[in-house]
């Protein structure tokens, strides 16, 4: 299906976002919401960099795929 679903969660210091790829095909993005607004705007360009880059389809390591 690929849509993309964006929530803000209270995540751990230290992580400003994620995203997970459920078994639907959707990329479910998660916002640290203890972020300020420019910091989670920046998050979600992150996240959907990540997915433009197809990073959930690709070899590449988390850590590899954090350093593009």
């Amino acid at each position: 299906m690929e849509e993309t679903i964006v929530r803000l969660k209270d995540l751990p210091c230290g992580i400003n976002g994620m995203t997970i790829l459920d078994s639907d095909g959707n990329y479910n993005v998660y916002i640290n919401a203890r972020l300020s607004v420019d910091d989670q705007k920046k998050a979600y360009q992150h996240e959907l960099r990540h997915i433009e880059r197809d990073d959930f389809y690709n070899d590449l390591t988390i850590q590899e795929a954090e350093e593009l």
